[in-house]
């Protein structure tokens, strides 16, 4: 006897939708669920939308996605999964979902991918003085002596630390494994071998030519990098963000950067948009990007596909691949 498919609804932002649901989404999707792919929610209030959560047994959610409070699920009183195409839960599950059991998967696997080819990209084209040479040829229209302007630039043997085992932090350290550089990993909560040395914190700050961030924003990690540890940072080296902005003392950062000292790789800010008059848009040793280090574009079918598996897996009565447990939030973005 086969399986009816799940009642699922999209519960995201109208305008994620129009791009996350391309059209082979949108047929896999119609496949595998019992499914309106034009009945997009972005609102858990009103009337229409408490008929259609009354019936829902599975909501396929994204960025944008209103909290799945206590009083949602009152109206989906047959809610049994929220299939994210997205990274972090943390917006939309609250504590009343875990109260009723809810099964819950995130496509945050696929959306670590961008994030860390946007990291490795970043690290080799640190280390290559790409930023400087291509400022400096554009303005000299000459030969520039880069060794002597850049005295061992260049990635051979170059240190690069890794600031937590996250899951995109882990992504970098295997992207990085076919270049000869050396690679070292800080986090506290680190208990499985990655193939390369783990070091306190502080020590890696020393040691490294580039420092790329990747823990999670909690209230135990705002400023990890404060002015103490970018004191500790080498002449001349790089620190990349593309976790949270709230992971480094921005002020302390700029006081750096304004000296001329340090190179800064920043995707994230605090706040996520920073005013017209901050010295980040204009520094020369920093390059500054408005958040494109995850899923945008051609890259948002990835995290579609991937919640379309988990639908999919849902549906077979098979347990999600990319599930997520209320312990885990804890400790991740």
């Amino acid at each position: 006897m086969t399986k009816p498919r799940p009642k699922t609804l999209l519960a995201m932002g109208r305008a994620v939708a129009k791009r996350l649901v391309t059209d082979d989404v949108r047929e896999r999707l119609v496949a595998v669920a019992d499914i309106d792919p034009d009945l997009v929610i972005d609102d858990f209030a009103g009337p229409a939308v408490a008929e259609a959560l009354a019936g829902a047994e599975v909501l396929y959610t994204s960025w944008w996605c209103p909290p799945i409070t206590h009083d949602v699920l009152d109206k989906a009183p047959g809610l049994r999964a929220v299939v994210h195409a997205a990274g972090s839960v943390k917006h939309h599950i609250t504590e009343a979902c875990w109260q009723r059991g809810i099964l819950v998967s995130s496509a945050a696997a696929a959306n670590a991918e961008p994030v860390a080819e946007y990291t490795l990209a970043s690290i080799l084209f640190a280390n290559k003085r790409v930023l400087d040479i291509a400022r400096l040829y554009r303005e000299h229209r000459a030969p520039l002596e880069l060794d002597v302007r850049f005295p061992g630039f260049g990635n051979y043997r170059r240190t690069v630390g890794i600031v937590g085992a996250s899951r995109i932090g882990r992504r970098v350290i295997e992207l990085l494994r076919p270049f000869e550089l050396d690679v070292l990993v800080a986090d506290p909560y680190l208990t499985d071998d990655l193939g390369v040395p783990h070091v306190e914190l502080d020590e890696l700050f020393e040691r490294c030519d580039v420092i790329s961030l990747h823990a999670p924003s909690l209230p135990e990690t705002r400023h990890l990098v404060d002015a103490g540890r970018l004191a500790r940072m080498r002449d001349g080296a790089t620190l990349i963000n593309t976790a949270r902005g709230a992971l480094v003392d921005q002020d302390a950062l700029i006081a750096e950067l304004a000296r001329g000292r340090l190179y800064a790789v920043i995707d994230v800010t605090e706040p996520d948009l920073l005013p017209a008059d901050s010295p980040l848009y204009d520094l020369p040793n920093v390059l500054l990007t408005p958040h494109i280090a995850g899923s945008l574009g051609g890259e948002l079918p990835r995290i579609a596909h991937l919640a379309v598996d988990e639908l999919a897996r849902y549906a077979q009565g098979v347990p999600f691949l990319h599930g997520v447990e209320a312990e885990e939030l804890a400790r991740s973005a």
